[in-house]
């Protein structure tokens, strides 16, 4: 994995925080917070836009986005596991890593070229 595809994964990492920061930030902090983790997360996800493909890296992004942030809700705010949210997070997971085995790495020319 290169580190382009690893900006996404943290990115994506940065998105869960910032979404449960919009539902759940109650003091300054909390939402001071929240914008870095916004600031961080698209940043993360622009810079690696410029060297991958952008519809592939936008599709992981969310993917892991949302997986991440329904796993978040259910481990800290006590939402209820059901199999039918396991099983659609699987099918969301499998299709991320098809994106990502199917994206060929990006060749070693500049960006602006």
């Amino acid at each position: 994995m290169n580190k382009q595809w690893l900006s996404v994964i943290i990115a994506a990492f940065f998105e869960v925080g910032w979404v449960i920061g919009l539902k759940h930030a109650g003091s300054v902090l909390e939402w001071i917070g929240t914008v870095i983790a916004i600031f961080v997360s698209f940043y993360l996800l622009i810079k690696a836009g410029e060297s991958l493909p952008v519809g592939t890296v936008y599709a992981i992004f969310v993917g892991l986005g949302t997986a991440g942030t329904v796993c978040a809700d259910s481990l800290l705010f006590g939402e209820p596991w059901k199999l039918a949210k396991i099983l659609c997070i699987v099918v969301l997971l499998v299709g991320v890593v098809g994106l990502k085995l199917v994206t060929g790495e990006p060749k070693d020319k500049e960006v602006n070229e």
